[in-house]
């Protein structure tokens, strides 16, 4: 598929809006014979002459004039999507469309997205969750600005994507009040001991199946779990001990009604914000980031 150079397209329509080379180089800052061989490398992939000369003047073909037209319209698009990312005009809401890892905890995902509600009052939060490789396609499509992941992106995509690394943690365990007796003599206490874990396609599920056999451990899986808030009500119906990323101990202890049993930092959970932007330019995706290292992680 042969593709439209831009750069050459933006020297022809200075060109033709400016009235001559030398002109053009003077706003373009510019060599004329470095104009003029663009434009003839245009010319030469659109297969049509795109000026003629009269006297000392370019004058537009008609395939130039029909060439001036898209070009009027890209650049005012250009603009237009300028002025939209830099602020939007008065009263009209700036929307973040983000993707959430469906194992990433409830209570994560909102600390996550705080800072950008609270640095843009009018901005409109759209979640979506799911698996990851859905998410990766939606954001490959511009359907979503980010995605919320554990793990950086190693899927397949029609578009390239970029891990930010938010930051990273220790996990804790969790328990319901039949179950608070595991505290002691913990870790040893989990041998044996129900447990609720995150389905085996997690990150964190691989980091716990290793710390278990280094551990010499040998739980009873009691369950396993794709979405994060159904493994965490089960947790506080008190199945089995479950863990979660230990910066959101204490609002899981407010929230579920259970205890801190044990903790270890030989267990890292990592979170990525996933973009198809090597540099973060969403203001509220920026907010996020920044908060992320600076607050809410230690990175």
């Amino acid at each position: 598929m042969s593709w439209l150079n831009y750069h050459h397209l933006l020297y022809f329509w200075t060109v033709a809006r400016a009235g001559s080379i030398a002109k053009a180089g003077e706003e373009l800052h510019l060599a004329q014979p470095t104009i003029s061989s663009q434009l003839k490398l245009l010319e030469e992939s659109l297969g049509h002459k795109l000026f003629e000369r009269q006297g000392r003047k370019l004058v537009l073909t008609d395939v130039g004039r029909t060439v001036m037209r898209y070009a009027d319209e890209i650049f005012r698009l250009g603009n237009e999507l300028k002025n939209v990312v830099a602020g939007l005009p008065p009263g009209q809401q700036l929307r973040l469309n983000v993707g959430i890892l469906d194992v990433i905890p409830k209570l994560v995902a909102e600390q996550l997205l705080k800072p950008a509600l609270e640095a843009g009052p009018s901005l409109r939060i759209i979640c979506r969750e799911g698996p990851l490789p859905q998410l990766l396609a939606s954001l490959a499509l511009h359907e979503l600005d980010v995605v919320l992941a554990d793990a950086p992106s190693s899927e397949p995509v029609s578009v390239r994507s970029f891990n930010h690394l938010l930051g990273k943690c220790g996990v804790s365990f969790f328990a319901a009040n039949n179950l608070r007796h595991l505290k002691k003599d913990f870790p040893r206490s989990l041998d044996g001991a129900p447990v609720l874990l995150p389905s085996d396609e997690s990150s964190v599920r691989r980091s716990l199946d290793l710390w278990f056999e280094r551990q010499n451990l040998r739980p009873l899986i009691a369950g396993d779990f794709d979405d994060s808030a159904l493994l965490q009500a089960f947790g506080q119906s008190g199945h089995g001990v479950f863990a979660m990323p230990s910066v959101i101990e204490s609002q899981m202890e407010r929230a579920f009604n259970c205890s801190v049993i044990g903790r270890t930092d030989e267990i890292e959970t990592c979170f990525y914000a996933i973009t198809v932007e090597r540099r973060l330019r969403h203001p509220a995706v920026v907010a996020i980031a920044e908060a992320a290292r600076s607050q809410i992680f230690s990175v």
